[in-house]
């Protein structure tokens, strides 16, 4: 699995390895960080591109991020697409909270799902929100859900 940074260069240690780097990194320089993990993605023709970002906040000092993009030619309906993202979210929070729990990090996964019935996202918000705090992490949708719903949206673009 291919991580970047924003800067478009590409992460050649596994994402674990760069991920505790940083937040050694942002402590020594005395930051406190919050990591928020949002998937998004967007239907072209056949194909669907998502773009999973993994975004650390430091307390009144900016962010930064890293990116991981993948493409399937998979049909999905928007309901079984909002779940893989929010899935993809997951798999990642997943492998880093015990590495953020050690260094006292705190981690929000967001879905962009929108919480007006009115769009259609909303058919998989109940799922999302299930699934994500069943897994004991706190659950963002939109309009709080920046990390899925600007920061890897504009990746999946």
């Amino acid at each position: 699995m291919t991580w970047r940074k924003f800067s478009g260069e590409i992460i050649q240690s596994p994402i674990m390895e760069e991920v505790e780097r940083a937040i050694e990194r942002e402590h020594l320089l005395g930051n406190k960080l919050k990591v928020c993990i949002g998937t998004d993605s967007q239907v072209k023709g056949a194909v669907t591109d998502f773009a999973t970002v993994i975004v650390f906040i430091r307390e009144a000092r900016g962010a930064f991020m890293f990116i991981h993009q993948e493409r399937t030619s998979q049909k999905m309906t928007i309901k079984e697409r909002m779940l893989c993202e929010v899935q993809k979210s997951i798999d990642i929070a997943y492998k880093l909270c015990d590495l953020l729990d050690l260094y006292e990090v705190d981690l929000e996964v967001h879905a962009d799902i929108n919480t007006n019935p009115m769009f259609k996202s909303n058919q998989a918000l109940h799922e999302a929100m299930g699934y994500i705090l069943g897994m004991g992490f706190v659950f963002k949708a939109k309009p709080e859900a920046f990390a899925s719903s600007y920061c890897a949206n504009k990746m999946v673009q």
